[in-house]
């Protein structure tokens, strides 16, 4: 079965409806609903209110990068099967240099979270929305720190485009990154956050010369997991992160 089949076969399985509004937006299991909130390593410094989050949405787009092969191949998945991220400018205020998921806030003038999270990753990326097919959303997941609401829409690379960084003023990089070096146990680690008094641990990768920790490696980790992709890692070698609050 291909990597797009095992995601779509993780639709179906524990997909639901999203919302009339969301065209193939479904969850992509039901047991992960709350991905950040009901998990007590991850950044909850805080409860949220639902009622007054901002919404808003990320793309986690999949595609088959025959130009880079992973280093290391996993048995698990494709050498060549990879994942597009952005990584945040150093000069932005709030999270200045992580490596993240293109995607932003919902506008009131975006028809669904997955028409926010294409539109975000083009404004981003620049890569062409008709070559994307959305496949699905995993559930909403809390982002306390910055007050938002986040639906992971997941995508697909029908055609592939060239990705480049936008605006520098909101992106350094845009890259693809081998899913199989994501997954090889050499490049997991647990990033920890200590702050008054509390620690905070999760799962983070450490990979194409940079770190990727917090929401997107919580999402990430979530995500494998489902798919049965991930292979054994050693979850004590940490990483200490300096986390300031935005």
């Amino acid at each position: 079965m291909s990597a797009r089949d095992q995601l779509l076969a993780v639709i179906a399985r524990h997909g639901v409806g999203k919302a009339a509004g969301d065209a193939a937006a479904v969850s992509i299991s039901s047991a992960t609903t709350a991905v950040v909130t009901k998990m007590p390593e991850t950044w909850v410094f805080n409860s949220m209110d639902h009622a007054l989050a901002r919404p808003a949405a990320v793309l986690i787009l999949f595609g088959r990068l025959d130009e880079v092969p992973a280093a290391n191949p996993a048995p698990t998945v494709p050498s060549d099967l990879d994942v597009l991220f952005v990584q945040r400018a150093d000069t932005l205020r709030k999270h200045p240099g992580q490596i993240a998921f293109p995607g932003g806030k919902i506008d009131d003038t975006d028809a669904s979270p997955s028409a926010a999270a294409l539109r975000e990753a083009v404004e981003e990326t620049g890569l062409d929305p008709d070559g994307v097919q959305l496949l699905g959303v995993l559930p909403d997941a809390e982002l306390p720190v910055t007050n938002f609401l986040v639906t992971p829409v997941i995508g697909w690379w029908a055609r592939e485009s060239e990705v480049f960084a936008v605006d520098p003023g909101e992106s350094s990089t845009v890259f693809r990154t081998p899913v199989a070096d994501l997954l090889d146990p050499a490049n997991r680690v647990s990033a920890v956050v200590e702050r008054d008094g509390q620690r905070f641990s999760s799962p983070a990768f450490a990979v194409a010369g940079g770190f990727i920790w917090g929401f997107t490696a919580i999402v990430l980790d979530r995500l494998f997991n489902d798919l049965g992709w991930t292979l054994p890692w050693d979850a004590t070698i940490e990483r200490k992160i300096g986390f300031t609050r935005p």
